[in-house]
């Protein structure tokens, strides 16, 4: 919780409840993320990962972002430039995104962890520990609760089962909206699960999810 953050005000304890606090304008969210970033983020050495990284990987986008993609962790490329989705899997978001409509600048994307999780003995990629999740948590609440984004779309099923605190397959969860304090969350596959699989089957079931989420965002809201 933001709450492990001191001087970072407390998000709320479930994540039913909407935030306790005002939205941000645009420019104080680009200073609250700048903030966040600097002073707590890039520092960090809350779990082990702060001994094997290059750099942290805190996330980029438009701070008033009305989407957001919300994936596991950074892999090689993401360690070495200190950027999110910038490799292979990277390349293919940004097929999603055009395929939305939209571009990468004007949406957020960032991870769950802000460090590589990777086997040391051989460099391969791994999902993060429960502690590493935990670690990292508070700064993608924090994020989040900043952005404020309208619809938020996760990158698989450990960025899936973090951020919404479920235990289901992927099989369940994709395609199916749930709620994350008060904001909608639309669970898909991630890039690379999609490059290792591009069976017409994988790349339909993406795009419909993605339709889904656009179809949110281009609803007008209440009120």
């Amino acid at each position: 919780m933001s709450a492990l953050l001191p001087g970072i005000p407390p998000a709320p304890q479930t994540q039913a409840e909407p935030f306790a606090t005002p939205e941000l304008s645009p420019e104080e969210k680009a200073s609250a993320l700048a903030l966040l970033n600097e002073k707590y983020v890039i520092g960090c050495q809350k779990c082990p990962l702060a001994g094997t990284r290059r750099n942290t990987v805190f996330g980029e986008g438009d701070p008033n972002a009305r989407l957001m993609f919300v994936g596991e962790g950074p892999g090689f490329t993401e360690d070495q430039t200190g950027r999110p989705f910038v490799g292979r899997a990277g390349q293919k978001l940004d097929e999603m995104i055009r395929a939305m409509g939209y571009a990468r600048e004007l949406v957020y994307i960032c991870n769950v962890v802000k460090c590589r999780a990777f086997i040391v003995a051989g460099g391969k990629d791994r999902p993060p520990s429960p502690d590493e999740v935990s670690a990292c948590m508070p700064y993608l609440e924090r994020q989040i609760e900043i952005v404020r984004p309208r619809v938020m779309v996760t990158l698989g099923l450990s960025a899936s089962l973090n951020l919404l605190g479920v235990k289901e397959s992927m099989s369940r969860l994709r395609g199916n909206w749930r709620m994350w304090r008060g904001i909608p969350v639309m669970p898909t596959f991630h890039p690379s699960y999609i490059l290792r699989n591009y069976t017409t089957e994988t790349r339909r079931a993406v795009w419909d999810d993605l339709k889904q989420a656009k179809a949110r965002l281009e609803t007008p809201s209440p009120g």
